[in-house]
């Protein structure tokens, strides 16, 4: 199935996350009607900007309530980057924040003391930490875009499909069952993001 719904949270530029998709094969309809969300066969959540503005941006259009029930229902989810953060339960990104609750955790802060620059800009390579839909064909130490000051502790380690080294080692990657979601940039990654997003739209 290659119709999919792009949220617009209303907080950035999707142009490049639709471009890539539409390279891929995908028929992509981008929108901010809960409506159309929840009639999505595939929904592609990507965040822009800071977390507190992007779940306003999703509550105040009642997109919050609408990506709750895709989800619920089985619909293929994928988080990229901030929209990965707003899958867990809160930011603390300008203070704290309720997210989605979809899964359990919270994106924090990389730590002044680490021996890196923030934000973490740049490429750098995935660990994958199990068998997973989104990774199909690709191996460890391939590498990806980021771009972020946030990443996502993770409550459950079961979630955590591929990790990454930036100071220290945190989830870049997490799925349960039809949720899925990227920190990195697959619209940035070139040739793997393509794939990612293409395995994406091949999943179950």
């Amino acid at each position: 199935m290659n119709d999919v719904i792009l949220i617009d949270a209303g907080t950035g530029n999707l142009r490049s996350v639709q471009k890539a998709l539409e390279t891929i094969g995908a028929n992509v309809e981008r929108t901010d009607d809960p409506q159309k969300v929840l009639s999505g066969g595939r929904v592609v959540l990507p965040g822009v900007g800071a977390f507190g503005d992007f779940m306003s941006g999703l509550r105040t259009r009642g997109l919050g309530e609408a990506v709750k029930e895709i989800a619920r229902r089985g619909v293929p989810l994928l988080g990229i980057c901030v929209g990965m953060q707003a899958l867990f339960d809160v930011g603390e990104e300008m203070g704290e924040h309720p997210g989605l609750g979809l899964l359990a955790g919270k994106a924090v802060r990389f730590a002044e003391s680490l021996p890196v620059k923030i934000p973490h800009t740049g490429w750098n390579q995935l660990e994958v930490r199990k068998e997973a839909p989104l990774f199909s064909g690709i191996s460890s130490g391939t590498y990806v875009y980021f771009n972020h000051s946030y990443y996502c502790e993770v409550s459950n380690p079961s979630d955590v499909s591929a990790t990454t080294d930036y100071g220290l080692t945190y989830a870049c990657a997490v799925q349960r069952g039809n949720v899925f979601g990227v920190q990195f940039h697959p619209e940035k990654s070139q040739v793997v993001g393509l794939q990612i997003l293409k395995n994406f739209l091949e999943a179950a």
